[in-house]
């Protein structure tokens, strides 16, 4: 007998994977990777339970949930309902090929309000068209018995009853397992986050396919539409610089101050020169310019360079162009 576990790395998947183990099955952790979330936590936890575990880069399928959410989003970009649906759906593809019998998570009932309420677990559970193969053994007391309880193949009696958002129950749990050094409970999606979901949504309005490079940007620098069709990021420091280089493509400006320190720049789109004059302007003014008038800017498309010489004016001034 063996299940395939949709793993976090956090301490509720962890628990739920160690549940069927312990009644002698087989468990292997499925961890589906996109740029919104890293495998990195996953992959720790893993390791510390000695348990096989699969990274799947489910970006394309995901990518398209974001845009379109049949059930809407969260407070930010995070479209919880769907993506859980997705992800057990892809691990409901893989049962056959992984010649394994049914799926579990480690979701808790009630621990999100909006996600995770029974209404949200059943619908789920349909949508992903496990149905009844999808068990979720830290609450599986409050809920319908599945598939793998009716079939005898796990006991239903040695499942839990948790709820709500304490954490206790889960903590005496990981004490009766021995298992230690767990994450906290912070989540790792960036889609939860305020200003990457802003950021998003700019680049979903310019870009109606972006890839990986596009996302990857999302997570350095500071953000400007300087015009409808062109937008600049601006490094925070040595290693966002060197990042932004990394990540610019043929068609974008590189700007820098050249007599001051200062940060990597890139412009993407099609600036007009106005958008142009804001961007060196903007780059100036987060420079270190000191009590300099007027700063000189290099600006790179490709292997071609030109110098322009801005005013400095305080950055206060182009917060509104900031995303």
């Amino acid at each position: 007998m063996k299940a395939l576990s949709v793993f976090s790395g956090g301490l509720d998947s962890m628990l739920a994977t160690q549940l069927i183990r312990v009644q002698g099955i087989d468990v292997l952790a499925l961890f589906f990777e996109t740029p919104f979330f890293s495998s990195k936590r996953a992959e720790t936890s893993a390791r510390s339970m000695d348990l096989p575990l699969k990274i799947i880069d489910i970006t394309h399928r995901h990518l398209e949930v974001v845009k379109r959410p049949k059930h809407g989003y969260g407070g930010n970009m995070n479209p919880c309902i769907d993506c859980h649906a997705l992800m057990f759906r892809i691990a409901g593809e893989m049962l056959q090929r992984e010649n394994s019998h049914f799926v579990i998570s480690g979701e808790v009932l009630g621990q999100r309000p909006m996600s995770q309420n029974k209404q949200s677990l059943a619908r789920v559970a349909s949508e992903s068209d496990l149905g009844g193969l999808l068990l979720r053994p830290l609450s599986a007391k409050h809920l319908p018995p599945t598939i793998p309880e009716e079939k005898g193949w796990v006991k239903r009696e040695l499942l839990m009853d948790f709820q709500g958002r304490t954490r206790k129950p889960q903590m005496e749990l990981a004490r009766k397992f021995n298992i230690k050094g767990y994450p906290s409970p912070a989540g790792g999606c960036l889609l939860t986050e305020k200003v990457f979901s802003r950021r998003l949504k700019d680049l979903l309005s310019e870009q109606h396919d972006p890839d990986r490079k596009d996302i990857a940007l999302l997570k350095l620098g500071r953000h400007f539409r300087i015009a409808p069709h062109a937008k600049l990021i601006v490094g925070r420091n040595k290693t966002e610089n060197e990042e932004i280089r990394a990540l610019s493509r043929k068609n974008d400006l590189l700007l820098s101050s050249i007599s001051v320190p200062g940060p990597t720049v890139l412009v993407s789109g099609m600036p007009s020169n106005t958008a142009l004059k804001l961007a060196t302007a903007i780059t100036v003014a987060y420079s270190d310019v000191g009590n300099n008038e007027s700063v000189a800017v290099r600006v790179t498309r490709e292997s071609d360079d030109e110098i322009l010489v801005t005013p400095v004016h305080d950055k206060a001034e182009f917060k509104r162009y900031m995303i």
